[in-house]
């Protein structure tokens, strides 16, 4: 049976099984309003699906 010579440091051994990716966001073109917004998200001009829900950012 295999022995280790020295002790694995935990740096080390952390990275070993590490599976964690940067996801990019979903981005999605709002003909309402004419500019991109992340889907499932309120626009910063106050919209969702199409519809006004909201005040814009700007008009606070």
């Amino acid at each position: 049976m295999a022995v280790p010579a020295r002790r694995t440091s935990k740096a080390k051994k952390n990275k070993r099984r590490t599976h964690y990716k940067l996801a990019a966001p979903n981005v999605a073109f709002d003909q309402s309003t004419g500019d991109y917004s992340r889907s499932h998200r309120v626009s910063l001009k106050g919209y969702y699906k199409g519809r006004k829900i909201a005040k814009a950012a700007a008009e606070q």
